[in-house]
């Protein structure tokens, strides 16, 4: 049980790190370019942007690309040495999965 904690865990904070980045707002490096000091936003809360809202489809998208990736590499881990890794990887695609196909019935 403590293992499949650890692989659930270890799933969500990095699928809802790459939902925080899904939610970044891009910055457009030409506005970075030739701006002055002076003409620099000053105060608190000047250079504060809101963040973009996902659909259910893009939080969706997310999760399933995160699992993807997961299995991705555990396919790509054929030696021996690299099967804890690889079964880490599949369980915490599996957790992932799980929460887009509902919850299980018992």
């Amino acid at each position: 049980m403590r293992a499949r904690d650890r692989a659930a865990v270890s799933a969500l904070r990095s699928t809802l790190a790459a939902l925080d980045n899904a939610e970044a707002v891009p910055v457009d490096e030409a506005a970075l370019r030739g701006v002055a000091l002076e003409h620099a936003p000053v105060g608190v809360g000047a250079t504060e942007a809101a963040r973009r809202e996902l659909s259910e489809h893009s939080v969706v998208a997310v999760v399933r690309a995160e699992a993807a990736e997961r299995l991705e590499a555990a396919a790509q881990l054929t030696a021996p040495a690299h099967a804890e890794r690889a079964a880490q990887l599949r369980a915490e695609a599996a957790v992932l999965l799980g929460f887009l196909d509902g919850p299980a019935t018992a």
